[in-house]
């Protein structure tokens, strides 16, 4: 039983940055990863950028240099720093988690919070 909540989104200008937050209600420790994904409209839901083993970062390649995962595990606590957005980021932001088991995987997601770019 995992729960996750997303906040921070929000509608911002073109060339503009926002920072999501994830709060989980166990230590983050306990995930194999954890990290974000995002699904706009009529396209199918897509890899933003998630801690995996050991610490390494896997980013979608459409965010790498402009989004930064980072984490603060005394908070229980993924972020999301969104910098030089443009209107094709604009989707509802997801965050997840995994737990691997023998033979299946926990998969835990949040709720989604709406992020919109525009002029």
């Amino acid at each position: 039983q995992v729960q996750l909540v997303e906040s921070g989104g929000g509608l911002v200008q073109p060339g503009g940055s926002l920072r999501l937050s994830c709060a989980a209600s166990r230590s983050i420790f306990s995930f194999n990863a954890m990290g974000w994904y995002r699904q706009a409209p009529g396209k199918e839901r897509e890899l933003v950028a998630v801690f995996i083993s050991g610490g390494r970062t896997n980013y979608g390649d459409s965010v790498k240099g402009r989004f930064t995962i980072s984490r603060d595990n005394a908070k229980n606590t993924v972020y999301l720093q969104m910098n030089i957005l443009t209107p094709e980021d604009t989707a509802v932001y997801y965050c997840n988690a995994k737990i691997m088991f023998p033979g299946r995987v926990g998969d835990y997601w949040g709720q989604g919070t709406q992020v919109t770019v525009s002029s």
